[in-house]
């Protein structure tokens, strides 16, 4: 691609200083970048390369001097990220998801295709190897409206082959797009190779700008012994997908289920040798009277689940709308954390009388408690998932120039999900818990708590045993719920 002459640049710098930890990174830099131009910048580790690249792209304020970028960029990082929910097709349609699709911008289709991976589309980042994730991270930038592309040393985890592989498709799609691009690499031949000038960057200035008159595009790779040895080895392929673990019988419920056995067999076994049904009947007395019973404990076993997923609701909700900002501003968390403490070394028992004394009995109060015993799981879970999010996810955010709620949306809530998930498999056991303590106070709800104290009152082992077991698969089922949701919303984000 022909550089443009005579139009104003599209990136300029003028007298640049950026400090971070005290030492001086970036020092009264100048750089000019033409349009359309390939500019690589290399130097030695630690010389600022990488922070004069998020400064041009905005992810970096200077101290001082002035950044012109005729266009917002985009950027391809060296770790590539990724967003491990998203497939393939999703990662690149992101820039899209948030800005919409400006007129003459590529779609996702189309930035596949010319990345060559429009036959992974559907496919997730973990199950493709490090060759085809560096060509889905070009493809989002190049589905980005920018005539401005930024590249972090994007191939610098690939083999040889591979990397050069990619250098010769790089510089297709730059003659192909015409978009000015920056590189940062540590290789000098791929310096040399790619760009139309090379920045050589030294203790925080740029000290020479060299003119390759692309004469290391004709000469690079191709003579001597390299030449030789790349004919013997072939060209490097990165369209492989990672080898797939050898195909096995998945016995994950044989387990559980012979452990259900195993109790019950020591269960009958124990039964027998007290022979006291009323200190322990047997597991067959506890059918028959569950059985019997079924028109009594079922409504209560409805009624009780009924105040337990009300509770759920919202003590989640309440946990969620407070742990987010907690989890955003560690200030405001130790600031309340006296209260939060507080809050969960009173038991739910102790609260009862003044619950009963504001609320009096019934359904509202029976829910309050619950809601509060489900309260503290979902706020921890919400806190650490917030600050679980990769803080390289967070940049790739701002590069794209995402709103607060676009993050919440994109990346925080699907970041933390696999906490948040853990958290509510125990905000609903409390919630339960919570639902079936108030009802062993509150004589107006006759709930499976209430039938299980009134059998023990009674003496009635196996129908208290039978309330006990229905309370156990309640728990239970809720628990497959939420595993089964867990592997739906986690699908793809890791290798099978």
């Amino acid at each position: 691609m022909t550089v443009i002459a005579d139009t104003p640049p599209a990136i300029e710098l003028s007298g640049v200083n950026i400090n971070l930890g005290g030492a001086v990174v970036l020092h009264d830099l100048n750089l000019s970048v033409r349009r359309g131009e390939f500019l690589a910048i290399i130097g030695p580790s630690g010389g600022g390369k990488s922070t004069l690249l998020r400064v041009i792209g905005g992810l970096l304020r200077p101290h001082s001097g002035s950044v012109t970028v005729s266009t917002p960029p985009a950027f391809v990082f060296q770790d590539y990220r990724l967003l491990p929910w998203r497939s393939v097709w999703a990662n690149v349609r992101l820039p899209a998801d948030l800005h919409g699709s400006p007129p003459g911008s590529l779609s996702a289709d189309e930035a596949l295709t010319q990345v060559g991976m429009s036959g992974f589309a559907q496919y997730y980042p973990a199950q493709l190897s490090g060759g085809m994730r560096a060509r889905v991270a070009l493809a989002r930038a190049l589905a980005q409206s920018s005539d401005v592309l930024l590249l972090d040393e994007p191939f610098a985890a690939l083999d040889a082959l591979v990397r050069e592989r990619f250098n010769d498709e790089l510089l297709h799609l730059h003659d192909k797009t015409g978009r000015t691009t920056v590189l940062v690499t540590h290789s000098i031949r791929e310096a040399a190779y790619l760009a139309d000038r090379v920045a050589v960057l030294r203790e925080g200035r740029i000290v020479r700008l060299l003119d390759t008159g692309r004469r290391g595009r004709a000469s690079a790779y191709t003579e001597g012994l390299e030449a030789e040895l790349r004919g013997l080895l072939g060209e490097g392929d990165s369209t492989r997908l990672q080898t797939e673990p050898a195909a096995r019988v998945r016995l994950g419920w044989l387990l559980p289920a012979l452990a259900l056995l195993l109790g019950l067999a020591l269960w009958q076994a124990a039964a027998m040798l007290i022979n006291q049904k009323f200190l322990l009947p047997a597991p067959a007395l506890v059918w028959e009277a569950l059985t019997s019973n079924a028109g009594v404990l079922l409504p209560a076993l409805a009624l009780t689940a009924r105040t337990a997923l009300l509770g759920l609701l919202l003590g989640g909700a309440a946990g969620l709308l407070l742990g987010y900002p907690l989890g955003k501003l560690p200030w405001l968390e130790r600031f309340v954390s006296p209260y939060l403490i507080a809050s969960q070394s009173t038991p739910i028992v102790v609260l009862a009388p003044l619950l009963v004394s504001y609320l009096g009995y019934g359904t509202l109060s029976a829910v309050m408690v619950s809601a509060l015993s489900a309260l503290y799981p979902v706020l921890v879970s919400a806190i650490v998932g917030v600050r679980e999010v990769d803080r390289g996810y967070l940049e790739l955010f701002r590069s794209l120039r995402s709103t607060p709620l676009q993050r919440l949306r994109y990346l925080e809530i699907p970041g933390a999900l696999p906490i948040l998930l853990g958290g509510l498999r125990l905000a609903f056991s409390l919630a339960l818990i919570g639902a079936v303590v108030w009802e062993f106070t509150d004589p107006n709800l006759k709930g499976i708590g209430f039938q299980v104290q009134q059998a023990g009152t009674y003496f009635n082992k196996t129908l208290q045993f039978a309330g006990i077991a229905l309370l156990i698969l309640l728990g239970v089922a809720f628990y497959l719920i939420v595993t089964a949701l867990e592997r739906r919303a986690l699908h793809g984000r890791r290798q099978r």
